[in-house]
Order: C-alpha cells, then structure tokens, then sequence
C-alpha cells in the first residue's frame, strides 16, 4: 500500500543536525496519520507521499521548514522572585510573567540559567535555527480508520495523543507552530 492522505504510517527515525551529530533515535516507532493533519512535519510527508513499506530515506530539513530561525527577542530575563519555586535549569512554562501586553501567551519557556536573583527564559524551540537530518524507513502502511480521521490522528499503540508529550527533543519528529 502507498503512502497517501488518510494513510496511517509507521516509521522508525533517527534525527541528526547537518553535521550528522545524532540528537535523537527513535525508541520506538513513529505512528502518525498521514495527509496534512500537522502530526509530523511537511517536508517529512513530501518524502513519503506516494512511497511503501521497505522505503528508506535521509531528507535534510532547513530551519524555516523544521522549528524555525533562533529568535534572540525570544529570551527574556526574569526577577527570581516573579518565578514558582522550586526552580531548576529545563523547567517550561507558558508564557512569561511579566506579560503586559500578551505577545507571550502560547509560548513555551524553558529555563535556561538561574542565578540569585534572575532567570532566563528561552522561548525558541530547542531545535530552532538548526538544519536536520532526518533518516526515515518505513515499517508499514495501512488505511486510517474513520474515527481516527475524524480526529485527524492515530489511536492505539505509539500514536500522537497516546504519548507523553515532554516538550523533549524527541518531539522533533511531529509538527509544532513556529513561533
């Protein structure tokens, strides 16, 4: 069966920068519903449109096309004390809390540094700025059920919503807004 929309498709990845330094292999699969639903991104779906189980690809994916340009406005340094405690370096929160005007609001922060007084908070993704290299092989291909179209992603094992999203590298895979 050929990869096509509405198609669900099983992929096991390993994500690399432009260097060919690995930054995550996939544990398990990625199961993702193919056709534009946002649930990996769209260079990734260009790739495998039209393709079958067995295929195997490396595709490099710019930044513009990936989590975006590094954005320097992005960093914010923050009073402590406007901070919940306890705070440690990784920590994410959405938004700042100095947000007067709501520019902020929906972004996701992780703590970069803390000292006595002041954090910093960086809004870009982790992987924002950096070109990727993502080696892609195909382990199946089947027909999406309706009810998983009708909720534009994949029910069961290893699917999108089935998972923890930590926010971690090993989201690279999946599509998030650029911010």
């Amino acid at each position: 069966m050929k990869i096509a929309k509405n198609t669900v498709v099983t992929v096991v990845y390993k994500l690399s920068d432009a260097q060919g330094n690995l930054i995550e292999e996939g544990r398990e699969p990625m199961v993702y519903l193919h056709g534009g639903y946002e649930n990996t991104l769209p260079k990734i779906e260009e790739a495998l449109e039209g393709k079958e189980a067995g295929f195997e690809a490396t595709i490099q994916v710019e930044p513009d096309d990936a989590f975006g340009e590094y954005d320097a406005e992005l960093v914010k340094v923050e009073p402590r004390h406007h901070l919940p405690t306890p705070l440690e370096v990784g920590m994410q929160f959405e938004g700042t809390p100095e947000e007067s005007d709501g520019d902020d609001s929906g972004v996701i922060f992780t703590v970069t540094d803390i000292t006595d007084d002041k954090v910093v908070l960086d809004g870009n993704h982790p992987l924002a700025g950096m070109a990727l290299r993502f080696w892609l092989s195909v382990k199946e291909v089947r027909v999406a059920t309706e009810e998983e179209i009708a909720h534009e992603h994949v029910h069961g094992a290893h699917g999108h919503h089935d998972e923890d999203d930590d926010g971690e590298a090993g989201d690279a895979f999946r599509s998030h807004p650029l911010h």
